[in-house]
């Protein structure tokens, strides 16, 4: 049986909304709500949440509004740490949610900030369906669920995607180092900074990139530093700002096709002409300092 969920009716805010729509996402996708402030129909609800008066997660009821709530969570913070707590979300994707979502909903929600005016936020495109709603706030409150569980289940893909990515990123390491490689290779494009600098990548001997990319491939040098614009290394002087058949003359490459006039990305037609740049770019200089 579907789990019955109960929040206020009327008007709607963007901490209800969030709090049923993560429930759909991580504990039952057919959860039914019902709006109501009527205590005996709230009774019946398997989940409570933004109204009631009472704060207990052993009996599934989520309000802040009550004096003797002194937390900063709203529904939708209060509703997150349970599932992060029944094991029905993990720590890391939590921390995810309330980095980009909740914490800001939650803020919000109990007047710790206000949005700001002309950038449109999580928030106020909940406010604005309100507009819309007229009488029928119900059927709008659906269709903002709705809408919110995309942005959840969005955030969910986005960091599956980053944890695959970072798995790769580790093994491309491992392999560069014990074959003894100076580029990073990867079998497809991905977020690779994050992942590579998490696992001492400023100290790791690579110092390029190399990916498949639509029809090419790219050769990247890695910077010193996540975030800094220093590279370990520069692509050759001689290929700088040229394409075509004028980087084919000056690298001697067949197949070289582009490279920034910045010396940071060049692409190739295929990954043994790419494997003949790499063969090209200068070593590193030594850091300041050094005789």
């Amino acid at each position: 049986m579907a789990l019955l969920l109960g929040t206020h009716s009327g008007s709607f805010h963007a901490d209800d909304v969030l709090a049923a729509a993560l429930i759909r996402a991580f504990l039952d996708p057919d959860a039914e709500v019902v709006r109501s402030r009527d205590p005996e129909v709230l009774a019946k609800a398997d989940i409570v949440f933004d109204v009631g008066h009472v704060f207990d997660p052993e009996t599934g009821r989520f309000d802040h509004h009550q004096r003797e709530y002194e937390g900063e969570r709203s529904s939708a913070g209060m509703v997150l740490d349970h599932l992060e707590a029944k094991g029905a979300v993990a720590p890391e994707l939590a921390a995810r949610y309330r980095e980009e979502l909740v914490d800001y909903v939650d803020a919000v929600d109990i007047g710790a900030r206000q949005p700001e005016h002309g950038v449109p936020c999580f928030s106020m495109i909940v406010g604005v369906l309100n507009e819309r709603a007229g009488d029928d706030f119900d059927r709008w409150y659906e269709r903002a669920v709705s809408l919110a569980l995309d942005v959840v289940e969005g955030i969910r893909a986005g960091f599956e995607r980053a944890e695959a990515d970072a798995e790769a990123v580790r093994k491309a390491m491992a392999t560069a180092e014990s074959e003894g490689r100076r580029a990073l290779q990867l079998d497809r494009y991905l977020k690779w900074k994050p992942a590579y600098f998490a696992a001492g990548g400023a100290e790791h001997p690579t110092d390029l990139v190399l990916f498949p990319g639509r029809g090419d491939w790219r050769l990247v040098t890695i910077p010193i530093a996540e975030g800094s614009r220093e590279d370990k290394v520069k692509l050759p002087e001689t290929w700088a700002g040229l394409e075509g058949e004028a980087l084919v003359e000056a690298s001697g490459i067949s197949g070289a096709r582009f490279c920034h006039r910045n010396r940071f990305i060049a692409a190739f037609d295929s990954e043994s002409a790419a494997l003949e740049g790499i063969a090209q770019v200068p070593a590193p200089s030594p850091p300041s300092g050094d005789s």
